[in-house]
């Protein structure tokens, strides 16, 4: 499956606000963003002014690397969305939040979501019981995901949870760290989803 393998710090750079794209480093001094708060390029520095447009398509790319996917599977998402009962911006999120490596993150299983997708594809994860290696996989309400057996023992892991296991779950996850498992109790509400997106600027620009 296609993925963006660039540098994530020009990515930051580029929407002007960290997308906490690596983990523990962008709490440190060390981002990029604390070092060069301006665009990457030769012209990075320039101050412009976006119109409604170009407001709009930041947004969408901003969630499409928050998230990590590319141009026609957010397209599908937004399609999927829009096809739902309900707002259609809420329903995008929720989409994108029950992704499974996104679930993976959200438990504590990556520092950040690259890694639990790298977890998710290198066959390190089971839902209810059953190898699941598809970061996009959606993960349904009263399933549980836990790190396979055998591997939780891995050194990986224990490096892992030493930088995640004081991070706050959201309410819609039950998370139990110690034993590399968690249950979706819920879908999440549109409050529970601390993502910083403008889901209504998305909406705006596929509905044109």
């Amino acid at each position: 499956m296609a993925r963006y393998i660039g540098a994530k710090c020009k990515q930051c750079r580029r929407e002007g606000k960290k997308l906490f794209l690596k983990g523990e480093r962008c709490y440190t001094a060390a981002c990029a963003i604390e070092r060069r708060p301006y665009a990457p390029g030769q012209h990075g520095q320039q101050k412009t002014k976006l119109s409604e447009y170009g407001l709009q398509l930041r947004e969408k790319q901003k969630a499409k690397r928050i998230y990590g996917v590319l141009e026609g599977q957010f397209r599908t998402y937004f399609e999927k969305a829009d096809a739902q009962p309900g707002i259609t911006g809420e329903n995008l999120l929720r989409n994108l939040e029950l992704r499974l490596d996104n679930v993976a993150y959200r438990l504590g299983l990556g520092r950040s979501r690259t890694e639990a997708r790298q977890v998710v594809r290198h066959n390190l994860v089971t839902v209810n019981g059953k190898r699941v290696n598809i970061p996009s996989y959606q993960v349904k309400i009263g399933d549980v995901i836990e790190v396979k057996e055998d591997a939780k023992s891995f050194e990986r892991f224990k490096q892992i949870t030493e930088v995640t296991g004081s991070r706050i779950v959201p309410e819609w996850l039950e998370a139990d760290i110690e034993n590399l498992r968690g249950t979706v109790k819920a879908a999440p509400a549109r409050d529970q989803i601390d993502t910083d997106i403008q889901e209504t600027l998305i909406v705006e620009l596929y509905s044109k």
